[in-house]
């Protein structure tokens, strides 16, 4: 494990992949999700809704693992490890858009769920070469 990403394995954060984000449930069993996400440099960001078993689980336990597997060589991994920094509303729904046009979707609607909507900032302080 290093405070460094690994060489060669950088494009798969700037890339509009999707991810596994693992954490551990309140009751302290697994939980494992696909998840979109932008990169910053420092911060992955995600959109998530407050009453969802993800947002209470990185409540209970900020600590996360997320997992990306470039679809092109599926040997070509990258583990990101860290925790929940902060949770910012996105109650009228501007990265919830952002991320949609990310990953291609130009028509993207206003969530249901916009009232409960939340961007994760999650701290990457550790990379894994899988």
């Amino acid at each position: 494990m290093s405070s460094k990403i690994p060489g060669g394995l950088e494009d798969l954060l700037h890339r509009p992949l999707v991810g596994i984000l693992a954490t551990v449930a309140p009751d302290g069993s697994p939980d494992q999700s696909p998840m979109r996400f932008t990169w910053d440099g420092a911060h992955l960001r995600m959109s998530q809704t407050i009453p969802r078993r993800k947002f209470t689980s990185l409540q209970a336990n900020p600590n996360y693992s997320f997992l990306i597997t470039d679809p092109d060589r599926p040997s070509r991994c990258l583990e990101t490890r860290g925790w929940l920094v902060t949770v910012q509303g996105d109650e009228d729904g501007k990265f919830y858009a952002e991320l949609g046009e990310r990953y291609g979707d130009t028509e993207c609607e206003p969530p249901a769920d916009m009232d409960d909507r939340v961007v994760l900032i999650l701290d990457a302080t550790r990379f894994v070469a899988k």
